[in-house]
């Protein structure tokens, strides 16, 4: 593959170029390290915890915006022990699950610390979830209770019969300043805001009772290839993101974080979030993204970092260049994804100097973060990790003559696993059958126990890596193995296309899958038939042959999820049939030197072999 989408291998010189930089920060750094690694079973710990220090640290400065409404910790704090305090009477205690179903506001954040004190773990439902799916969510983590703001009762409404749940448990918070004015529940709900009123507003002795290995959050796995799974994340998981990327941030108390990325998923709510308590600043939320309004936001709320995926940036990147690029005080950034095709664009043109990529998942135990700020790197583990040979033709791992596997050599690729041990445990999902799936044993020695990321990495050296794709999204033509993601990043730098989405497509008659891409021009941008011919030539100069896409699919706007991945299934299943989709599909045949459309009767050749693939 072309060599513009990698990382060059990181040398020794390169890291003694940074040590200045990071020696600055490296007594706050320690600090963070040896809370992010304290296994202590019985010390207190945790969101709730963590969230109290802040408190204590800075009372009177920012903690939450969010439109018009602007709480101190103070303010905040009171309001959470409220909740806290109304919940344990009601009963609830450590070990209890709640499902949480509220859109990115105050109220989700909220009712998110004040479960974390008492011990209970709150289930974070998807707020696009609705039907057969939701129902599953839900009596999957089978809670007591399940808090729902007005804006997704409609939903909930529509599951209500099929839910495991006690119809005297359902509560409801207004989908208006819920400080200001309290609204009237709906029948059947108790409204959140009015039954607290009496409650105390000081911190409840349960959060110096939730340790180490409790339960904080379920977070769910996307389901795009069958029904959600519910990962379990404990207080401990939570503290590794506060003592790393908290402390490695160093975001102080005059800082304030702009996040509009779902808080039902692990980037905002376990990683922004916690950078954000570690240096008891302030964040800033934002019901949903929105690329025209995300830097007058910023200036309003005169943040001075952001929360991201690579999707989220692209966007961004799409928006026509304005004065405000720069009219703000944002000079880092943390989240995953940045495609290394924008990321030196990125930086440039919104003047962001750190770039904190990161890599992990609400399952894993592994986790990656970019401290030394190179570009194109999911940057340095402390974690105990391994890249390891693998062959995709068997789809699995390369073994030696005594049965264990090899690791990769710096600059090569393989796939990445995380140990299991006290020190980074698997806490894995509700499933038990999916928990044996992914535990590879006799690694490297018999005995040994590592978790199976299906994830492949480039090592390039120091304990950095660079993400390669998912296995699932690798697949093989012409004797070779294709990476979705190297090919998309490349396929976005023709200077017409805004984004690209690559996969494989079967062809009658012929061994593997082809590659076909999904490509979405930039906005007023329109594809002529000079492109179809420039495009190939660019892609022949940027990738070897057999990674060029066969099949182009061209789209006005790509089907994501809440948290901008690609929903790839359906562009799987349509793959090059013009009946499929009414949107322009073109092939590249063999012999010709420009992209054509396929029509019915191309269609019909194609399936018929009459083409030598």
């Amino acid at each position: 593959m072309s060599q513009s989408s990698q990382q060059d291998v990181i040398t020794v010189s390169d890291i003694a170029k940074r040590v200045p930089n990071l020696l600055k920060k490296l007594p706050h750094v320690v600090k963070g390290l040896i809370l992010a690694n304290d296994t202590r079973p019985t010390k207190p710990m945790g969101l709730g915890w963590a969230f109290e220090k802040a408190v204590r640290q800075n009372p009177y400065g920012v903690a939450l915006l969010y439109q018009n409404t602007q709480l101190t910790y103070a303010q905040f704090n009171e309001w959470i022990n409220q909740l806290a305090h109304y919940f344990l009477a009601r009963g609830l205690q450590k070990g209890d699950v709640v499902a949480l179903f509220i859109e990115n506001r105050p109220e989700l954040l909220a009712m998110a610390v004040a479960m974390a004190k008492i011990g209970v773990t709150s289930a974070l439902v998807n707020t696009s979830q609705t039907g057969r799916v939701l129902t599953h969510s839900i009596n999957l983590v089978k809670p007591r209770a399940v808090i729902v703001g007005d804006e997704l009762k409609g939903a909930l409404d529509d599951v209500l019969q099929d839910l495991d749940i006690d119809r005297n448990n359902l509560y409801w918070f207004a989908d208006q300043d819920t400080l200001k004015d309290q609204g009237k529940a709906p029948a059947g709900y108790h409204n959140l805001a009015e039954v607290i009123k009496s409650y105390p507003r000081f911190n409840p002795p349960t959060t110096n009772s939730v340790f180490y290995g409790d339960g904080l959050f379920y977070i769910y796995t996307s389901g795009t290839t069958g029904m959600p799974k519910a990962v379990v994340f404990n207080h401990g998981r939570w503290m590794k993101a506060y003592g790393t990327f908290g402390f490695i941030m160093n975001l102080g108390q005059d800082d304030i974080m702009y996040v509009t990325l779902p808080f039902y998923h692990a980037t905002a709510m376990v990683v922004c979030w916690s950078c954000v308590i570690a240096g008891a600043g302030g964040i800033a939320l934002r019901r949903k993204f929105s690329a025209s309004q995300f830097w007058p936001d910023v200036q309003r709320f005169n943040a001075s970092a952001i929360g991201y995926v690579g999707e989220l940036c692209r966007y961004l990147m799409e928006v026509p260049a304005a004065p405000h690029d720069r009219q703000h005080r944002v000079s880092k950034m943390i989240g995953n994804g940045m495609r290394p095709n924008i990321w030196g664009k990125f930086k440039q043109r919104f003047g962001v100097d750190e770039v904190f990529e990161l890599y992990g998942s609400s399952e894993g135990n592994v986790g990656f973060s970019n401290i030394f700020n190179f570009d194109n790197t999911v940057g340095f583990s402390p974690i105990p990790y391994a890249i390891v040979k693998y062959d995709q033709e068997k789809g699995e791992p390369v073994r030696d003559a005594n049965g264990f596997m090899i690791k990769v050599a710096t600059g090569e690729s393989g796939l990445l696993i995380g140990e299991i041990s006290k020190r980074a445990p698997f806490d894995g999902y509700t499933d038990p059958e999916k928990n044996k799936a992914v535990i590879m044993q006799d690694v490297f020695v018999k005995g040994d126990r590592y978790f199976n990321t299906g994830d492949l990495m480039r090592d390039i050296g120091f304990r950095h890596a660079q993400f390669v794709d998912r296995l699932g999204d690798t697949f093989r033509w012409k004797g070779e193995n294709v990476s979705t993601t190297e090919v998309e990043n490349l396929v976005s730098e023709y200077s017409k296309i805004s984004e690209a989405v690559v996969y494989g497509v079967e062809i009658p008659n012929t061994n593997g899958r082809a590659g076909m891409a999904a490509i979405t021009p930039h906005e007023g941008q329109t594809l002529t038939e000079q492109d179809y011919s420039d495009m190939l030539n660019f892609f022949k100069q940027s990738m070897p042959a057999y990674a060029i896409p066969v099949f182009l699919r061209i789209q006005a706007q790509m089907e994501t999820t809440g948290t901008f991945k690609y929903q790839k299934n359906n562009l799987k299943k349509q793959a090059f049939d013009p009946v499929q989709t009414q949107e322009p599909v073109l092939v590249w045949l063999p012999g010709t030197q420009a992209y054509t459309p396929v029509t019915a009767e191309v269609f019909a050749n194609i399936q018929a072999g009459q083409y030598r693939f």
